[in-house]
């Protein structure tokens, strides 16, 4: 007989970087289809897991301008819960780190953390195919933080092949904007006809070849944005992550991150970090590559 699921929970929901991301078309249901390279950095949030047996989801943290019920730690926890008809619970706590809306994948982490700690909480023993397919409901990015490998990834971002990218330190500023994915796709000057490239030919090229076909958009729209790529640029090779506000540069040292940091816009926020393969998460929980 299976013992009740009791305890506490504690593991890590990490930022990704998009290393390259092109936009080869737009579906007729108004998604864009995407070729990307998704990679993990070793920082971001935590979250704080105790189990409960009367079935309540309990988000202790609130982020300003999401309600309760619209977070989506909430939102994967009672997906888990409606998936398998589980009878637990559980109260949950953010530590955020992460600047909302700078495209490093906070709310797509923290939703893909709390699918794979909750079904080792509550003991539901869901493989990582059925996860991964609950996250993408929840949004695109999920699914790469569930399987939590770095990858190539097409379709809308659902499609993964893992891949190993180098490890280098990165800097990644945010210059105090939040930015809604929406209003980048419908950007009008946004680019959508990248021609598509194979997997292979992308990794070929390697990192002096890879963009993001949102920067342009992303620059026009958020001059703030455009003011740090402008400085960061002049620092090291710089590009924007995904649609949000944060850019990053790809270093050779821990120390010249430290020399960049020391350097920066006052009112910028800031932080290094080293690119991780496998996720920070399944690092924690002793997943091997």
């Amino acid at each position: 007989m299976t013992e009740p699921a009791t305890g506490e929970l504690s593991l890590p929901a990490p930022a990704k970087l998009n290393r390259l991301l092109h936009i080869t078309g737009r579906r007729p249901d108004g998604y864009h289809e995407l070729q990307t390279l998704f990679q993990f950095l070793d920082i971001g949030d935590t979250l704080h897991f105790r189990c409960r047996d009367d079935g309540i989801i309990r988000l202790a943290t609130r982020l300003h301008g999401i309600a309760h019920d619209d977070n989506l730690i909430v939102r994967a926890a009672r997906r888990l819960q409606q998936a398998t008809g589980t009878e637990y619970g559980a109260d949950i706590r953010l530590d955020k780190r992460l600047p909302m809306g700078g495209g490093l994948g906070g709310g797509s982490s923290n939703a893909a953390t709390t699918l794979v700690a909750l079904n080792r909480l509550w003991q539901l023993d869901i493989d990582e195919d059925r996860l991964a397919s609950m996250g993408l409901a929840l949004g695109a990015d999920v699914p790469v933080f569930v399987r939590g490998r770095a990858a190539w990834a097409e379709g809308i971002g659902e499609r993964l092949i893992p891949v190993t990218l180098d490890t280098p330190w990165f800097l990644v500023v945010h210059p105090g904007v939040s930015i809604a994915t929406a209003d980048v796709f419908q950007a009008p000057q946004l680019t959508r006809d990248t021609p598509p490239i194979s997997m292979a030919r992308a990794l070929q090229g390697g990192v002096s070849t890879w963009h993001n076909d949102c920067e342009a958009a992303v620059r026009a729209l958020y001059p703030p944005v455009d003011d740090a790529i402008r400085w960061l640029s002049g620092q090291a090779p710089t590009m924007l992550t995904g649609t949000g506000a944060c850019v990053f540069a790809r270093l050779t040292s821990e120390r010249q991150a430290d020399s960049i940091l020391s350097r920066l816009v006052s009112s910028w926020q800031a932080f290094k970090a080293r690119g991780c393969n496998l996720s920070p998460l399944h690092a924690a929980l002793g997943c091997r590559t």
